[in-house]
């Protein structure tokens, strides 16, 4: 492929040789079958929570003593490289609720081909760059990460019908890209100037989409006129682990992305003649925000015991306080009382 002159006329050869070198990447991606299980070396940790964020970065930008600072958890610390060399799990809650913090070791160029793929079961990925290093760093992170299968998403399906000019595919590239697939009969809609790589990750189907935030550690070297130029920087949060600056608003911006990929609603218990506990509040996955989800996700015998009406205060309903049914979906912030048969 790099000895290959990019053209019109060699793009349907370098299309197949995409699609034969995804394959590959795929056997990479996916977990052999069989009994034996391998040693595992630490990076299989269970998920627990109702969120997973992982920090991903080159050796020695400051991932250990952010987990330390944040999660309380004791992730080893020192001034040279390659010091965490498996997962390291912590947990903080944050607005009611728990998210799980993965340390996860140094990435190199190379992590691609074994190590690093327990970043593809995060729910939001923190990319940590040292302020002082070229942003370099950056590309080449991303680059190991789409190597195990960590895409943005793109924007074609299969059925093919042209809603925008195309520079790199045409009908006779698809044809032979899907060929490799053994796919001959598929419809599909281009709707931007898609690559051959944005076909093959939708033919593929094993890529997964994760939102990403960019942290800037070590602002505390740097000017505030520098300072000022980063924070103009989209999906950026600078930071300074060791001094535990802009920890706020770190927190804030990973609760606004988990809340767009994961949370739902959250709400909060009102025990009969008493106020609202807003310190402890029930966080509602997506798609799952109604009274008897609710319920199960205090307790699974929850729903058994519940009459067939709950009260309900908030915007979900007309009046304050409102009897709903078990399917009744609430709204963020609603209050709800339950009440038992």
């Amino acid at each position: 492929m790099a000895r290959t002159q990019k053209n019109k006329a060699t793009a349907h050869h370098l299309g197949l040789l995409k699609a034969r070198l995804a394959k590959l990447r795929r056997e990479l991606i996916t977990p052999k079958g069989g009994s034996g299980g391998g040693t595992g070396e630490g990076f299989d940790v269970a998920k627990t929570g109702d969120a997973r964020v992982g920090f991903v970065g080159f050796p020695s930008v400051g991932k250990s003593t952010l987990l330390s600072n944040l999660a309380g958890v004791y992730s080893e610390v020192a001034a040279y490289e390659f010091t965490t060399l498996t997962t390291v799990p912590g947990v903080i809650r944050y607005k009611g609720a728990k998210i799980q913090l993965l340390d996860l070791p140094g990435i190199i160029e190379g992590a691609k081909d074994g190590k690093g793929r327990v970043a593809r079961t995060c729910n939001l990925i923190l990319i940590v760059l040292d302020v002082l290093k070229p942003l370099l760093h950056k590309k080449l992170i991303e680059h190991e990460l789409e190597g195990f299968g960590i895409r943005h998403p793109p924007t074609c399906t299969l059925s093919f019908s042209l809603q925008c000019a195309q520079s790199e595919l045409d009908a006779e590239t698809v044809k032979s890209i899907l060929a490799e697939y053994k796919i001959h009969n598929a419809d599909i809609t281009l709707r931007s100037d898609s690559t051959a790589d944005d076909l093959i990750d939708v033919v593929e189907g094993n890529r997964v989409y994760i939102p990403c935030i960019y942290v800037l550690n070590k602002i505390d070297q740097i000017s505030i006129e520098e300072l000022d130029i980063i924070y103009k920087v989209p999906h950026t949060v600078p930071i300074s682990a060791h001094h535990r600056w802009n920890f706020d608003d770190l927190l804030e911006r990973m609760w606004d992305y988990l809340r767009l990929v994961l949370f739902g609603k959250v709400n909060y218990t009102k025990p009969k003649g008493q106020l609202p506990d807003y310190t402890s509040p029930v966080v509602l996955p997506n798609e799952r925000t109604s009274v008897e989800d609710f319920c199960m996700k205090i307790h699974k015998t929850s729903s058994k015991n519940l009459s067939s009406d709950a009260l309900v205060w908030g915007s979900s309903v007309k009046h304050n306080p409102q009897k709903v049914g078990k399917d009744h979906v609430m709204e963020d912030e609603d209050v709800i009382q339950l009440v038992k048969k």
